[in-house]
């Protein structure tokens, strides 16, 4: 069974993975692992060494303490919902790419703030 901290990094680099624009499999080559470790960490199955959380926050562009950000927070172990995860893993799901950057432009125009896009 894998421990909570381990499955809330795990959803937390998928978070940030996503909001990224990147797969598994251009992380898992930037760290010379395979697309199915990613998984792994993703759902928490295989804990993240501190080593590798360092690389991933490089990679990734954000501290090692995004990983734990809101860890304290489930304190009840009732799932909240994120409707930004939830939009973006709505989006991910879209396969036409020109809609997917339409509802991008239009999530940007909505906000006042560009997406960097990833080439």
């Amino acid at each position: 069974m894998s421990h909570p901290v381990d499955i809330h990094v795990g959803k937390k680099l998928k978070q940030i993975r996503t909001l990224r624009r990147l797969s598994q499999t251009d992380v898992a080559k930037q760290l010379k692992l395979s697309f199915q470790q990613i998984q792994k960490y993703e759902i928490g199955s295989n804990r993240v060494a501190a080593s590798r959380l360092f690389e991933l926050a490089k990679i990734l562009d954000v501290s090692p303490s995004f990983f734990f950000e809101g860890l304290h927070d489930n304190t009840n172990d009732a799932p909240k919902s994120d409707p930004s995860i939830e939009i973006v893993s709505a989006l991910a799901l879209i396969k036409d790419d020109a809609i997917k950057s339409r509802i991008v432009t239009f999530i940007e125009d909505v906000s006042g703030v560009t997406v960097a896009r990833q080439s």
